[in-house]
């Protein structure tokens, strides 16, 4: 690699509170965005300590700018948090940050919105939903647009795959999928979902959109523009 390239490839800190979101943002940038580099930040007890609280903490919201902060020191060009959970505190950081901060599901709100028509929003993990989809109207307020959403969470597809069951996890998100009808657009609120897409894809003709893709092109872009 020459020194040019050295100087102009893009680092991006990747923000996890489980370790279930790391392959698949991984994967994205190999297939979408390949000469971009990424480092892992992870508190993977974030995850379960969210799920004992109805409510945002402030130790939580804490520990989340504790773990910017550390990106942040290690440099980096931008930050991807991959936990849908922890909205408010990912604003927070955004609103101090130095470099563009991404949250989970930003990128794929704006493509189910471009989309347009009904969603429906594909959820493992009950805790993320109520603050999800105050962002998504939030965005289609952005937009000047009134979009029903309609939330379905399969508690029992995250059990799978914590118990490291793909194929369940995946099979109950696919039998989901398939009976949907009249939406514009399938969203998968996690990032640990990526894993069912080509299995929902082969169950519908409805537009599937899952995080990590649509954070990874939204990175590209903004970089190569």
């Amino acid at each position: 690699m020459s020194t040019e390239q050295l100087e102009t490839t893009r680092r991006i800190g990747l923000i996890h509170a489980t370790t279930l979101s790391m392959d698949p943002v991984k994967l994205a940038f190999s297939r979408l965005w390949p000469d971009a580099g990424f480092f892992h930040v992870l508190d993977n007890s974030l995850s379960d300590d969210r799920n004992k609280t109805t409510d945002l903490t402030e130790d939580l919201t804490r520990r989340i700018s504790t773990l910017a902060d550390y990106a942040l020191s290690c440099g980096t060009d931008g930050l991807l948090f991959t936990c849908s959970a922890f909205g408010e505190a990912i604003e927070a950081v955004a609103a101090t940050a130095s470099v563009p901060v991404l949250k989970p599901n930003e990128a794929m709100f704006e493509r189910a919105l471009n989309i347009g028509g009904p969603v429906v929003m594909l959820a493992t993990f009950q805790p993320s939903i109520s603050s999800m989809e105050k962002e998504f109207h939030a965005a289609a307020k952005v937009h000047g647009q009134d979009v029903e959403l309609r939330s379905i969470c399969i508690p029992e597809a995250r059990a799978a795959l914590n118990a490291g069951d793909v194929d369940t996890h995946n099979k109950l998100l696919a039998n989901a999928a398939e009976t949907l009808s009249d939406t514009g657009a399938i969203m998968l609120a996690h990032f640990s979902m990526d894993r069912a897409v080509q299995e929902i894809e082969g169950r519908t003709d409805i537009p599937v959109l899952s995080p990590p893709a649509n954070a990874v092109e939204h990175f590209r872009k903004l970089f190569e523009n």
